[in-house]
């Protein structure tokens, strides 16, 4: 079980390596890995970089508790998080969250469980460069829609 909050980029190869390795009792490994986009929201023109706040310390005990949920929710042999902070261009990753699992659907579930719950309760802010300036990105409902679907499971 890996959380980390960083600025440096990841492999995805060697991660998804480290996930499952000795453990001949994994028949699934699951990822996802974010990307910066160059579009910003609502058709507002093209988004030049993205910079990522957190809060140090809270950051990292609130993708813990997530992870622990995920833990909870599915029988899971490994779990990763990675999330990126500091200005990133589009491109640029910005997460990676893998599980690994004796059975395919629980890697597959757990895998969107996490990201879907990051988007929501990961303590990150997002302030996006464009053609406009800066601005905050908002919270979006159907991020919200999401996460109240896992709540109802």
């Amino acid at each position: 079980m890996t959380v980390r909050v960083q600025t440096q980029d990841f492999d995805i190869g060697a991660e998804l390596e480290k996930l499952a390795a000795g453990n001949h009792q994994v028949g699934g490994v699951a990822s996802f890995i974010g990307l910066v986009r160059d579009i910003a929201p609502e058709g507002s023109g093209a988004a030049s970089s993205m910079t990522l706040e957190h809060y140090p310390g809270m950051t990292e005990k609130r993708l813990a508790e997530i992870e622990a949920e995920a833990q909870r929710r599915w029988p899971l042999s490994a779990t990763l998080i990675i999330h990126r902070y500091g200005r990133l261009e589009p491109g640029d990753r910005i997460v990676l969250v893998a599980t690994a699992s004796s059975h395919r659907e629980a890697a597959l579930e757990s895998c969107a469980f996490l990201i879907d719950w990051l988007k929501t309760e990961a303590p990150f802010w997002k302030l996006e460069d464009g053609p406009e300036g800066a601005r905050w990105v908002e919270a979006k409902t159907s991020d919200d829609a999401r996460k109240a679907a896992w709540l109802r499971k």
